[in-house]
């Protein structure tokens, strides 16, 4: 079976794709730097999981750190990494750029040098739909994406356009997925799904910046590490999005989470924030096309699991940080 490297192993997407690896008899070696840009309880929660997995092998590294990656990779060789490790948040990179350039283009500048020196025939990228800026959406992979309104996804679309450069020069096999507002159960605590499903449970109010009418392709966990794996075939250089191709608008996600959990959201307004987009939508043609993808999980469904993990786990949860939006 084959040998897998995923980098942010303990991250949302990353344990999942992770654990959805390991469940089809593949070898995972996982890294992850455990770092405390958000709670790293709940990265410490979905690890244990996977190292419940007998051919899964942990290795605590940053791939920002050459040597230690260099060291790992000729020791593994794998048939493939993913890289699903990354700096994410649109506002919080307005407050510390430089480890979100450090993580996502000096990262992946690594990750790349290796696969070419080491002949590793395959490479995923993750990317994010907030590379299409304020484009109106659905948004197709050929849409402009040099208008980036975050540190965030201007870092991500360097590491995309660096991607390509590595295709070009070198015939390196890479997979760039731009990721929709991924959600689910263990999702990221400085997410809006989680901080909203979290404070409705405390009693606490909901802060909303701008009027609450954006909107947002939410796409289910499950749904987007059955994409990432997918996009492990040769594809030569291709971008994918993978959304749910639906919009939600914030205001009804917040409505649906009332009724589910049985509260009354008390909302506070504050201005729109300068970095957010009004609207997201994917067009998955591509993803069709060249994958076969095509998402299982509607919105509904996909909030009542992550309702259902949530007060399940809630004694642990209860403890965990929650960021502010």
């Amino acid at each position: 079976m084959p040998t897998y490297v995923v980098t942010g192993c303990a991250g949302f997407i990353g344990w999942k794709t992770s654990e959805r690896l390991l469940q089809q008899g593949a070898t995972v070696v996982g890294i992850d730097n455990l770092n405390a840009a958000y709670d790293p309880r709940l990265k410490l929660w979905r690890l244990h999981r996977l190292q419940a997995f007998p051919s899964f092998q942990f290795i605590r590294a940053d791939i920002t750190d050459r040597a230690a990656l260099e060291s790992l990779l000729e020791r593994v060789h794998p048939d493939a990494i993913l890289n699903l490790a990354a700096r994410a948040g649109v506002r919080q990179s307005l407050q510390d750029p430089w480890d979100y350039y450090a993580t996502n283009l000096t990262g992946t500048l690594n990750l790349l040098e290796l696969c070419r020196r080491l002949q590793i025939p395959k490479f995923v990228l993750a990317s994010t739909s907030s590379v299409y800026g304020a484009g109106t959406p659905p948004f197709r992979e050929e849409d402009a994406s040099d208008r980036p309104l975050s540190p965030y996804a201007a870092s991500k679309r360097a590491a995309e356009l660096l991607c390509a450069t590595y295709h070009t020069l070198y015939g390196l096999d890479i997979t760039v997925l731009r990721y929709f507002t991924v959600y689910g159960p263990a999702g990221r605590p400085d997410m809006s799904l989680y901080i909203f499903t979290e404070r409705l449970l405390r009693g606490e109010p909901l802060e909303i910046f701008g009027d609450g009418t954006q909107e947002r392709d939410f796409t289910y966990v499950d749904d987007i590490a059955e994409g990432t794996i997918r996009a492990l075939r040769p594809l030569g250089y291709a971008i994918i999005n993978l959304g749910n191709s639906h919009r939600v608008r914030l205001v009804d996600a917040i409505a649906f989470l009332g009724e589910l959990l049985g509260r009354r959201p008390q909302l506070v307004f504050r201005p729109a924030h300068p970095a957010d987009v009004p609207a997201t939508e994917a067009d998955i043609s591509r993803a069709q096309a060249l994958l076969g993808w095509t998402p299982q999980t509607p919105f509904a469904e996909g909030v009542r699991y992550l309702v259902e993990w949530h007060l399940r786990h809630r004694p642990e949860l209860e403890h965990i940080a929650v960021a502010d939006l």
